[in-house]
């Protein structure tokens, strides 16, 4: 069983920058993609970023050119930078893990709130 453990969530004003980090532990298996989903009060979680094995990114189009994800695949982990945040970026951000048979694992979220 796949554990991930997020870190890095917290408050700050509009404008300003948050890193999130993910680590994933246990029985890993081969894994295609790692990254961050997205859920504000009553809406529907969203994709943020992912990054699979090989290199290649995915971002959802609102955090396109602010957000940057990087991944250690020897460490099994995931990063979220996260540049000139906004209000409409406070939301629970969850780390996924999947894997190339494509079965989800998730965190247990941290809370991003951006506000003044």
């Amino acid at each position: 069983q796949v554990q991930l453990v997020e870190s890095g969530g917290g408050l700050v004003q509009p404008g300003g920058s948050l890193r999130l980090s993910c680590d994933a532990s246990g029985s890993i298996p081969s894994i295609y993609t790692m990254g961050w989903y997205r859920q504000a009060p009553g809406k529907q979680r969203e994709l943020v970023a992912w990054i699979a094995t090989g290199g290649i990114q995915n971002y959802g189009a609102s955090v396109k050119g602010r957000f940057t994800i990087s991944r250690d695949n020897a460490k099994n982990s995931v990063a979220l930078q996260m540049n000139s945040l906004n209000p409409e970026d406070t939301a629970v951000y969850y780390c996924n893990l999947r894997t190339i048979g494509a079965h989800d694992s998730w965190g247990q979220g941290t809370q991003v709130t951006v506000s003044s």
